[in-house]
């Protein structure tokens, strides 16, 4: 079943003494927000409107509801220590206070603890990122997917393409401000790079619980991991993280795909009558870009995972806001989805090195 919108989102509200719920309808490139009396709430429509994920959050609870391709309800719980805000222009919550050490030591933010302008679309790339990683992180342990972590057997996360470890570092942070014991470990290609951010570790004190490589995705020494992450590794790095995580068996993986040069490179004549969307420039990039993400997301599918595309951050920040969110439950493929496959790559004329890069 379509859906009218990609998202909604619903809250209570106070306006002029009056509790009320504030529906926010999403399309993905505009929010419209609409306020209801709790009688005129439309529930019935919603229910029967065809998505398949609702997520409630209460102030000491947390419920996410999946419907599978059968249409099976799955349930699952968390604990959550949120504060109700009836305010109706309230000011979005910050997931990472701006003073932490570990922003300023990074670079996001300056002595003041104020982000500096010039990474802002940085720092919120970041927390958006994270917004989606603790509760996915949640339901999968809760399914069964990711196990569950103790102080003595720690999470380990894999940054993969870590750069200058924004995200590192606030996914260590962040996860351990949750109760969340992790071993985080980023890997990059640059040595400068891993001395920069193992020297940064050391300064923060927490060396212990974050470390460093220098080494090739493709290549890296770590063999195993309970989360793999990476935000906007360039081109074929994505596929490099995605092949280092699908190869591993890594259970869950978060990828914010950056720019997609080989796939586009390999577009020579479109197939009719797309001829009509790649003759314009940047219709061609974009279309390359679906294309590229549609096979990445079918080749993990074929290994077994549950994968889906979603928005994490407005455009407004990045261009390069979708992620690919990943869960290995072990699923096999059907022949439908191989032959899709196949038709999509032979129709296109081109070849994903994803392909050449998995154990299949």
């Amino acid at each position: 079943m379509d859906v009218a919108h990609e998202r909604i989102d619903i809250r209570p509200v106070e306006i002029k003494k009056n509790i009320m719920a504030q529906m926010t309808y999403s399309d993905g490139r505009a929010m419209t927000t609409k306020n209801y009396l709790p009688d005129e709430l439309p529930f019935l429509e919603l229910a029967q409107s065809g998505y398949a994920n609702i997520l409630v959050e209460t102030t000491s609870e947390t419920l996410a509801l999946r419907f599978s391709k059968k249409g099976q309800p799955l349930l699952t719980r968390g604990k959550s220590e949120g504060q109700q805000i009836l305010s109706h222009d309230r000011k979005k919550e910050r997931l990472l206070d701006s003073s932490d050490a570990f922003l300023r030591e990074v670079g996001i933010s300056d002595k003041s603890g104020s982000i500096k302008p010039s990474m802002m679309d940085k720092y919120l790339q970041v927390e958006e990122f994270l917004r989606l990683l603790v509760p996915t992180l949640n339901e999968a342990m809760n399914a069964g997917h990711v196990r569950i972590p103790t102080s003595e057997n720690p999470l380990k996360i894999v940054d993969l393409g870590c750069g200058h470890a924004y995200l590192t570092f606030a996914a260590h942070q962040y996860l351990q401000a949750h109760q969340i014991p992790v071993k985080v470990i980023g890997i990059d290609v640059r040595e400068s790079s891993r001395v920069r951010n193992n020297q940064i570790a050391q300064k923060l004190g927490i060396e212990s619980s974050i470390e460093f490589f220098a080494e090739e995705i493709a290549s890296a020494s770590v063999e195993e991991a309970d989360v793999a992450i990476a935000l906007h590794a360039c081109d074929t790095a994505t596929d490099d993280a995605i092949a280092w995580a699908v190869n591993r068996n890594v259970p869950l993986a978060l990828f914010a795909p950056c720019c997609h040069h080989d796939i586009q490179a390999q577009i020579k004549i479109a197939p009719e009558p797309w001829a009509l969307i790649t003759r314009h420039g940047i219709m061609r990039e974009r279309l390359g870009d679906l294309i590229t993400d549609s096979l990445r997301i079918q080749l993990m599918k074929l290994q077994g995972y549950r994968v889906e595309a979603i928005e994490f951050i407005g455009g407004v920040h990045t261009p390069r806001n979708l992620m690919i969110r990943a869960v290995k439950t072990g699923a096999q493929p059907t022949a439908d989805d191989e032959s899709q496959y196949r038709s999509m790559i032979e129709l296109w004329g081109v070849k994903p090195v994803l392909e050449g890069k998995l154990n299949r």
